[in-house]
């Protein structure tokens, strides 16, 4: 078959935005491109590729002749439209949290586990960004030494929150820089030069949802069920860029040398671990890139067979849009796409 065509819905939302940015810098190759958003947004143009494209409402009938759907929008929305696409022949990348744990739909992180994406049902689910961070620089751990138990304390950028959570923080930073009294509405406390140890909903064992994420699709990831996973996630006024403290219990002891190495050599992961030289993953410093950066990597000191390290990685990236971008370049390479019609 030719160049594929895509269908990306919700274009101007923030890891919309940036999927279309990355298809250009990626020169994934398309036939035609299509793009979809909120009713607020249609009739707005963006350019790709050189071209300008509008916004286009979200039918049916938009997906009929396309290869790839790309969806960054609410979980209610992937789960109307997801089957939609699928059914008119589409293969669905989903970015929401609708069909990552349905036991039909392949959870893809591609470095890890790309031969899931054989058994699709034409829609397959993009990981949660903390979670993809995490399984990236364990992976060629657990594959060495497996892990038994996972404690990690996340540190997200708003970003992960959208647009809307960009600007409060914008406009909180100034407000209260200018004297002013700041004012929450995306989320339930002031976001700006503070920290909130809630992202999603509480649930009954008093864990967050996103923290529950990041226990059940880092099994479904690794295809390792038994691993024990503790997540505290907390919002931090940082734009880009999720960072994370893990605390890992391996079945035997590892050294943090042999660490090291393994996930230097591990695709996608960078290990800056110097801190004598002030050398170690930075927010700042991850944003806009694709890697997966690690260090501060030592001896957990709680435990003889446990190690602690520092992840930091771009969650509108690797996060989210360069890894669906990847998801779409394996599938065409193992020639996966049903033919079109």
């Amino acid at each position: 078959m030719g160049n594929p065509n895509v269908v990306v819905v919700g274009a101007t939302g923030a890891v919309g935005k940036v999927f279309l940015r990355i298809l250009e810098e990626r020169r994934f190759p398309v036939e035609r491109l299509r793009l979809c958003a909120s009713p607020r947004s249609i009739g707005k143009r963006i350019k790709v590729n050189g071209e300008d494209l509008p916004v286009e409402a979200t039918t049916p009938e938009i997906f009929d002749d396309a290869d790839f759907a790309f969806i960054s929008a609410s979980t209610a929305v992937s789960r109307e439209l997801a089957p939609v696409a699928a059914q008119r022949g589409a293969f669905v990348i989903d970015d929401s949290s609708a069909y990552r744990m349905d036991p039909k739909v392949p959870l893809v992180v591609p470095e890890i586990n790309a031969e899931d994406l054989e058994w699709h049902q034409n829609i397959a689910a993009i990981p949660n960004c903390s979670t993809t961070q995490m399984v990236m620089a364990l992976y060629p751990l657990h594959k060495a030494n497996p892990i038994k138990r996972i404690i990690v304390d996340t540190f997200q950028a708003v970003s992960g929150t959208g647009n809307l959570a960009i600007d409060e923080l914008r406009e909180q930073s100034r407000t209260i820089l200018e004297g002013g009294s700041a004012k929450a509405s995306v989320y339930p406390h002031q976001i700006a030069f503070n920290a909130l140890p809630h992202i999603e909903p509480f649930m009954e064992d008093g864990y967050t949802r996103e923290e529950q994420k990041m226990l059940y699709e880092t099994r479904k990831i690794m295809h390792a069920p038994d691993i024990a996973v503790s997540a505290t996630c907390v919002r931090v006024p940082v734009y880009f860029s999720h960072s994370e403290a893990v605390h890992v219990e391996f079945t035997h002891p590892m050294s943090p040398e042999e660490a090291r190495e393994l996930m230097a050599a591990f695709p996608g992961v960078v290990v800056v671990d110097n801190p004598a030289a002030n050398e170690y993953p930075l927010a700042i410093d991850a944003a806009d890139r694709d890697e997966v950066f690690v260090g501060r990597i030592r001896k957990d000191s709680s435990h003889p067979n446990g190690l602690a390290m520092w992840i930091v990685s771009d969650n509108l990236r690797k996060g989210a849009a360069t890894n669906a971008i990847q998801i779409a370049e394996e599938v065409v390479k193992r020639e996966l796409l049903k033919p079109r019609g």
